[in-house]
């Protein structure tokens, strides 16, 4: 169905699955999820999960 303004209901957005992650090419670790978690402090998308 789709709704003009508003997404897919997801359900309760702690609910959902995260993996810890950790940056190779800068070393930040974060939280992400998908099949290709990108770093949110330096955008790469060279991680490995932790």
């Amino acid at each position: 169905m789709c709704t003009v303004g508003g997404g897919p209901d997801i359900g309760n957005i702690e609910t959902l699955a995260t993996k810890d992650y950790e940056c190779l090419d800068c070393k930040n670790q974060f939280k992400g999820m998908g099949r290709r978690p990108m770093c949110p402090s330096c955008k790469s998308r060279n991680v490995k999960a932790v």
